[in-house]
């Protein structure tokens, strides 16, 4: 008789394990077809990418970070590569299709140097002394920032966009508001995007857009009575309820006599008018409240010459004591001479099909507007993508006070540096090294697909160019070739190529050290073709 041993199941029912080699290939297969989805957006000669989601809705854009963000993904290791979109857009608001690009290079190149029974760990250790040489090589290729190249790094992100038609007129206003917003706090330069306050409204053409040295509310005054513009306005930002208190517990009035109630009510309407008095006696013309306003304290308001709006948004009043200087009161008892803030105009208009609230002119102002306009609804959404990657850009280049020049040309010199430096490190880790050089030409590669050129020879011009030290020079998608990315005025914040090597590479290495998938939802969607696991 023979010992038969029963097999020992660990994992429930329904689990299912993909191990070793073919868990690693299905996950570089995930990650590779993430970055061809959005592969194809990449540079001013780039594709739109149309998605509609389960409702119905349309986005049309070649944002990357939108177009990750729309698609419904399942594959877990695609999921990482998303998240790279994520990080790159909260820290640098660009560079986002460049990072996911850049991290399906790389696996793709370690998939090869894995059939070549180089181990995964190996590779790992290779990209991450890789990416930090990378890094310290990009310092080197730095220019310092000025308002003019401000003004071209807008351009180059509003480049291959809906708004590239109308760049100029844009990068101005973005280049105005962050220099309008920017404080100086000991460490150097912080600009703080919430204090640039973005309305958008279809109807009119993108030029209509234009920037306000203060506040834009999309609200209307509470009374026709009111004046629709105010000079020299006086402003009090109140956040508490102008009408009758009611009692926090259940109460009951008993009158029994008609003329009681009538006191009641003039009691009611006395107060009402005294809070419009203290009001006006503040010297306040201007009243924005946060809650609201009794339609008894509109028709004194109205006859005080009162401009008031109701129910602002607290985000709102926060932008417009930035704005006009005045405090925030929380009950009229307090309000005084001292909490008002100053704006040279407050005016109703009409935008489109509404009225809007324009408090302009306000002296010294940290907060400011901007009105952003276009013919359809799509037009106005993807304008206001296209603005706020340009006017982030923006902020961050006045931040770090360095640019890099674009077009690949960056890429391009730290791919042909880490080749050298590839040479005087021993061991398999030297392989990973080049792989990681040969990954970061994807970008001028894929510059020059999109722009319909050949690649090889564009990326074998980069690299002659490069090789007689004309380390600025990048590919001219417009005529061909590589040209002078910095006499072109193409420039592209330093923070953002830094993050995108980083975290391409973080990501990679993370994907890399995977071996085994172990899922309970019956297994991580198999990668047969280039769009499986993904709905779009």
């Amino acid at each position: 008789m023979t010992n038969s041993q029963q097999p020992i199941f660990i994992l429930k029912e329904g689990t299912t394990r993909t191990s070793g080699r073919t868990a690693q290939s299905n996950n570089i297969a995930a990650a590779k077809a993430v970055a061809e989805a959005v592969r194809s957006t990449l540079g001013p000669k780039g594709m739109d990418k149309m998605l509609v989601d389960s409702m119905g809705d349309v986005v049309i854009t070649n944002d990357g970070a939108t177009i990750l963000k729309e698609m419904d993904i399942e594959h877990p290791a695609a999921k990482m590569i998303i998240e790279i979109a994520k990080t790159q857009e909260q820290h640098c608001f660009d560079g986002t299709t460049t990072a996911v690009v850049l991290a399906g290079e790389l696996l793709k190149r370690s998939e090869d140097l894995i059939e070549q029974n180089v181990h995964p760990t190996v590779i790992c250790e290779g990209f991450r002394l890789a990416s930090d040489k990378a890094i310290d090589l990009i310092d080197s290729h730095a220019i310092e920032v000025n308002e003019m190249t401000l003004a071209e790094v807008a351009k180059t992100a509003l480049t291959g966009k809906s708004a590239g038609a109308v760049k100029e007129f844009l990068s101005d206003i973005c280049v105005r508001a962050v220099i309008a917003v920017a404080q100086e706090d000991g460490d150097g330069i912080l600009v703080d995007l919430d204090d640039v306050k973005v309305e958008k409204k279809q109807g009119g053409s993108i030029k209509d857009s234009s920037l306000v040295d203060g506040i834009i509310l999309d609200k209307e005054r509470v009374h026709s009575g009111m004046p629709r513009a105010v000079d020299n306005a006086k402003i009090a930002l109140v956040n508490s309820a102008i009408e009758v208190k009611k009692t926090e517990v259940d109460a009951k009035i008993q009158i029994t006599d008609p003329s009681m109630l009538s006191q009641f009510l003039d009691e009611e309407e006395s107060y009402i008018k005294g809070l419009v008095d203290k009001i006006s006696a503040a010297g306040a013309n201007v009243l924005i409240c946060q809650k609201g306003i009794d339609d008894l304290a509109q028709h004194h308001m109205a006859k005080s010459g009162i401009f008031a709006i109701r129910r602002a948004k607290k985000s709102d009043m926060e932008a417009l004591s930035k704005a006009t200087g005045g405090r925030i009161v929380t009950t009229l008892e307090d309000l005084s001479k001292d909490d008002l803030g100053n704006a040279s105009k407050v005016d109703e208009r009409k935008i489109g099909d509404s009225d809007m609230v324009f408090i302009t002119g306000c002296e010294k102002a940290k907060a400011v507007s901007v009105l952003l306009r276009g013919g359809t609804e799509h037009v106005v959404d993807e304008i206001r993508r296209a603005f706020d990657d340009a006017i982030g850009v923006v902020s961050v280049a006045h931040e770090d006070g360095t640019v890099l020049t674009g077009g690949g040309s960056v890429l391009a010199a730290v791919s042909r540096d880490l080749r050298s430096f590839a040479e005087g490190v021993g061991g398999r880790e030297q392989m990973a090294i080049e792989a990681f050089a040969g990954a970061l030409e994807v970008i001028p590669r894929t510059l020059a697909e999109n722009a319909g050129l050949d690649p090889v020879n564009t990326i074998i011009a980069l690299r002659k160019a490069h090789s007689e030290g004309k380390t600025t020079h990048g590919v001219n998608v417009y005529d061909g070739g590589v040209v002078d990315m910095q006499s072109g005025n193409v420039y592209e914040p330093t923070r953002v190529v830094e993050q995108a090597i980083q975290s391409a590479s973080e990501t990679a290495v993370m994907i890399l050290r995977i071996d085994d998938v172990i899922s309970s939802k019956g297994g991580a969607p198999e990668m047969g073709s280039e769009f499986d696991g993904m709905e779009m």
